[in-house]
This record gives C-alpha cells, sequence and structure tokens, in this order.
C-alpha cells in the first residue's frame, strides 16, 4: 500500500480529552502549556472543554462529552483531517462505560497516523517537539486501494439469485 502525505499546517488542531479522573492532571498540564497551546485551535469534549476554557482564557471548540458521543465526534473529525493530534488522559484503573468509544477513537488517530498522548509524560514530548512550530507532512497510508478491493460475493447469493435469506421466509408463508 503507498502513502498520501497530509501536511500540518503552522497551526496545529489539537484535541483535548480526559476521563473524569484525569482531567484534574490535564487541567494542570494545559495551564503549563497555556502559551504554547494558545496560538493553535483546540478542540475537547464536554465538561473537559468547558472546565479548560473557564482555567485557560482562550475559546475551545466543545464537542459532546465522551460518553454521549463525544469521542466519536474527535474521531470523526480525525477521519475528516480537522485534528492533526490527540492528548487523551485516560484512567487505565477506572472501567468505562463508553470503552468502546474510547477504542474507537484510539484506533482511528492510529488508523490516521496522528501523534497520540495518553499521559502527563508522553504529553510534555508531544507539545515540547521542535517539530509543534513547524509545517509537517504526515504519512498516511493510501485507502483508496482499501475502498476500491474487491468484494467476494455471498455464497448463498450466488446459489440463489439473491434470495437465499429470504427462502425460509416464503416456504413458511
Amino acid at each position: 500500500m503507498g502513502y498520501k502525505k497530509i501536511v500540518m499546517e503552522l497551526d496545529k488542531k489539537i484535541a483535548l480529552v480526559a476521563h473524569d479522573n484525569k482531567k484534574r492532571d490535564l487541567i494542570e498540564w494545559a495551564k503549563f502549556n497555556r502559551d504554547l497551546l494558545a496560538h493553535h485551535k483546540v478542540y475537547a469534549t464536554g465538561t473537559t472543554g468547558n472546565m479548560l476554557e473557564e482555567e485557560l482564557g482562550f475559546d475551545i471548540t466543545k464537542l459532546q462529552s465522551g460518553p454521549l458521543g463525544g469521542d466519536q465526534q474527535i474521531g470523526a473529525k480525525i477521519v475528516d483531517g480537522d485534528i492533526d493530534f490527540l492528548i487523551f488522559f485516560w484512567d487505565p484503573l477506572e472501567p468505562q462505560p463508553h470503552d468502546p468509544d474510547v477504542k474507537a477513537l484510539l484506533r482511528m488517530a492510529v488508523v490516521w497516523n496522528i501523534p497520540i498522548a495518553c499521559d502527563r509524560a508522553s504529553a510534555d514530548f508531544m507539545i515540547s517537539s521542535p517539530l509543534m512550530d513547524k509545517r509537517y507532512l504526515r504519512l498516511v497510508p493510501d485507502y483508496d486501494v482499501y475502498r476500491a478491493r474487491p468484494i467476494p460475493a455471498d455464497d448463498t447469493d450466488q446459489k440463489t439469485g439473491g434470495e437465499g435469506r429470504n427462502d425460509s421466509r416464503k416456504n413458511a408463508a
């Protein structure tokens, strides 16, 4: 599979997400890095976005709370190229009712090759990287090949002319 290059501009599009037990950590981290974050476009889920906006004093694009679809909204923005990287302070010790959404979000970040920081140390390294203040060419697999792949026909449909699943209903009538 080949690759496409996607440009990350000087002003990055950053998603900040935190589980309840990690919100305070994310807020403290964001306050420490306020000046660096201020010249980027910042997105956040629900309550985290409200807390960040109040603490940082600049506009945050706020989405739904994670369990109400915010994680999926962030994932969709990654797919659409509207988010360049993800800082997600998640709680590995607390079960989450929306765990499948969290896994899907992290999966989208990997599929679309965006940087991910899941803890404070990784976030520190990421935000202090010299790449933060430069344009960056992100390599993403060329999914056009995947989209155009041949899909094998269902054997049942081939044998019955496409009516294989409905035969039982016809015979029952």
